[in-house]
């Protein structure tokens, strides 16, 4: 049975599952009932962080338009333009025991592609998580439901898995930015320009 955490929340990772390398990091939502015309489009990213909390370089950043890491051990599965159905509307895969060594961190992100012109916030999202499953039996580890109310916040870390003592850990974070990708990629160290 999956841990359920709640924001601020940190977890073992794999001390508490040995022998776990590969896992999936699944992430949903749900859109609210608006008028807005406009379509939602939510999406994932992972940024790979150094010691320092910032990407070492462009390529550090995995996204729709990068989606797999340089060294291969961060792959996104792919963007879902419309978040509809159930189960996760996007995934990441990490291969826990191929991330280099001088990344610390891998901070999970979600923003809403546009939303200047679609006028679109979080407060129109709900239902929002982040999870974190053993990619070879599919089993779920660790469970985040994002509570909070974003109202004007347009980009989300939800996440993230980090290094401790040789360990890798998860923190449930939770924190809303406003400004969308280009503010998230300006506070990891990278130029969104």
């Amino acid at each position: 049975m999956a841990i359920s955490l709640q924001k601020g929340q940190k977890i073992d990772l794999t001390k508490t599952n040995p022998g776990l390398q590969k896992v999936i990091v699944g992430l949903g939502w749900d859109v609210n009932k608006y008028d807005g015309g406009s379509d939602f489009d939510l999406d994932t990213s992972a940024f790979l962080l150094d010691a320092s909390g910032k990407a070492p370089s462009d390529s550090s950043f995995i996204f729709y338009n990068n989606l797999k890491s340089e060294c291969g051990s961060v792959c996104h599965m792919g963007d879902n333009l419309t978040g509809a159905g159930d189960g996760d509307d996007e995934q990441i895969k990490v291969n826990l025991a191929t991330v280099p060594a001088n990344i610390e961190k891998i901070a999970f992100t979600v923003t809403i592609h546009d939303y200047e012109t679609r006028q679109q916030n979080f407060g129109q999202v709900s239902n929002a998580y982040i999870r974190i499953l053993d990619e070879a039996t599919g089993v779920e580890l660790i469970r985040y439901d994002l509570c909070e109310d974003f109202s004007i916040e347009t980009c989300l870390v939800v996440g993230e898995l980090y290094r401790h003592n040789g360990e890798w850990k998860f923190c449930a974070v939770g924190s809303g930015f406003t400004g969308g990708l280009a503010s998230l990629c300006s506070n990891y160290g990278l130029n969104a320009g």
